[in-house]
């Protein structure tokens, strides 16, 4: 519950203060305007926290971003409920390497659905040491995210193009 509050005074604040940083405006540029604005903060928000603790390590924080619910489709993979998944984040978190996240903003796609939440659609790359070097794969995603009462879940995934 604590996550959840400093979640919502941290939109508060960024809303309220009339100065909300660069970082979570789109950029029309990029060919991507969203039909909700304050939608695409949020899901940008909660994605920044999810992978901020995925890249810190901290499984407790990152698994609480999870629906009990939760689907994972993966091209290479196959499909895993929530035990599975957990257990294989688990098994990730405690392996000897260390793997990173960066989402690729400009690609980022927010859409509302209505009565549920909202599905977020981009590209991200993962990097981990191998053999000295740095290894990164860029691969396509969809996050189907629940708003249970403000507390934002991931239900869906689907993880592509690997």
């Amino acid at each position: 519950m604590r996550i959840h509050l400093k979640t919502l005074i941290l939109i508060i604040i960024l809303f309220l203060s009339g100065t909300v940083c660069s970082a979570f405006e789109p950029d029309p540029k990029d060919g991507f305007v969203p039909v909700d604005t304050l939608l695409y903060k949020t899901i940008l928000l909660q994605d920044s926290i999810l992978f901020d603790a995925f890249n810190s390590g901290d499984f407790e924080q990152f698994k609480r971003f999870f629906s009990d619910k939760l689907e994972i489709y993966q091209d290479n993979i196959g499909v895993r409920d929530y035990n599975q998944s957990v257990e294989a984040f688990l098994g990730l978190f405690q392996g000897n390497y260390k793997l990173t996240r960066k989402l690729l903003k400009e690609t980022l796609e927010v859409y509302p659905v209505k009565d549920y939440g909202a599905i977020e659609i981009g590209q991200h790359t993962f990097c981990h040491v191998e053999n000295g070097k740095s290894d990164c794969g860029t691969f396509k995603f969809i996050h189907l995210w629940e708003n249970q009462n403000g507390d934002w879940k991931i239900s869906r995934i689907i993880t592509y193009n690997h």
